[in-house]
């Protein structure tokens, strides 16, 4: 069986090198094997879980949850209404985060749309920034 060291599963991934050991330190990639000379060596199924950890941090799952979805992914045979229960939670997150942002948006134009490009101390974003 072919392994690869950890900057091979690095650049195949995508996952940095300290991220790796970070997901290996708090249990989400189960620690590789050693070689004689004390090196990791991954295996096929250590590319694949932590590709579905890079997909779910990509997606904004935290920790906990991704911790929660491989243990329910681990169990292929049970229902999934607790991945569909993950998964809407972290779709109201970022419904929430996009709210934000269109709401700093706004507020960032409305700034813009009032600035006269006078002086700084006439300047009207300063002084919302001040609270004025």
């Amino acid at each position: 069986m072919s392994t690869l060291s950890i900057g091979d599963l690095a650049r195949r991934t995508g996952v940095p090198v300290e991220t790796i050991r970070y997901y290996e330190r708090m249990g989400l990639l189960p620690k590789p094997p050693r070689t004689e000379g004390n090196y990791r060596a991954y295996e096929a199924g250590h590319e694949r879980r932590l590709a579905f950890v890079k997909r779910s941090r990509d997606l904004g799952f935290g920790l906990d949850a991704i911790r929660a979805l491989l243990d329910l992914a681990d169990g292929a045979d049970r229902p999934c209404g607790e991945v569909d229960a993950l998964a809407r939670d972290q779709l109201a997150e970022v419904e929430r985060k996009i709210a934000d942002l269109t709401a700093m948006r706004a507020e960032l134009q409305d700034m813009l749309g009032h600035c006269r490009n006078d002086t700084v101390a006439d300047c009207e974003i300063i002084g919302r920034l001040r609270g004025k």
